[in-house]
């Protein structure tokens, strides 16, 4: 059955990324991690989406507004693109700001009082190494492959907040959960299912990763500046 086959190549996959991920943790030095680790990520997109035909990469959600599409760019299709990632980065953003600080204080407690002082330069390069080392990377796979072929087998049946999502989402979220705790062994770190239900909603609402892409940097950017200012990591 085509349906069983989707699942089960999802699952061969994922199982294949993690133990490569695995073992860069265990045997590279953790400078390399994050490099190395979307490097992985990006080359499992390429051998399974981006190296096919335009019909296979737009269903994915993988055009990037056509920069990966060959042949001449429409630049208005990728200015059109980039404006609706970038409005639902900052809708999204927007709404999840401050439950994120209140629930991140009450799970971290932080002893010391808020200070945060940032250069501008650091902190572009914070931007920049989120957005274009972890989130995409990260988003290709999880929501650009694994969502979309999980999405394959169990075709989205359930109409959420204008978007329609299926059983993939919940299996991608749960997989890209399980995926950070093999490079770091803190159970805790399985919290990010549920962000990744933000991820693959957007995913799923606006037909590309480009609006995932861009809320998950943002996530990873204020918790780290959050960390940051209160002295916690």
């Amino acid at each position: 059955m085509p349906e069983l086959t989707a699942v089960r190549e999802a699952l061969w996959v994922s199982a294949d990324v993690m133990a490569i991920v695995a073992i860069i943790a265990i045997a590279l030095p953790p400078s390399w991690h994050a490099t190395l680790v979307g490097f992985v990520f990006l080359g499992a997109t390429w051998l399974l989406v981006w190296r096919h035909d335009d019909a296979v990469v737009r269903r994915s959600g993988l055009s990037l507004g056509g920069l990966v599409i060959p042949g001449p760019l429409d630049i208005p299709e990728l200015l059109r693109s980039a404006a609706v990632a970038l409005a639902w980065t900052i809708v999204a953003s927007a709404i999840v700001a401050v439950p994120f600080f209140l629930g991140w204080r009450f799970w971290w407690a932080p002893r010391f009082s808020f200070a945060l002082s940032l250069k501008p330069a650091d902190f572009a390069g914070d931007v920049l190494g989120q957005l274009l080392v972890v989130a995409l990377p990260e988003e290709a796979f999880y929501r650009g492959y694994l969502q979309s072929r999980f999405d394959a087998a169990w075709p989205p049946r359930w109409h959420v907040l204008g978007a329609t999502v299926g059983p993939g989402l919940l299996a991608a979220a749960a997989i890209f959960a399980a995926g950070h705790i093999v490079t770091v062994h803190v159970p805790a770190r399985l919290a990010v299912f549920f962000p990744a239900l933000v991820f693959g909603w957007l995913r799923a609402r606006t037909g590309g990763i480009g609006a995932s892409v861009g809320f998950h940097t943002f996530c990873n950017v204020y918790s780290q500046l959050l960390g940051r200012a209160y002295g916690v990591y």
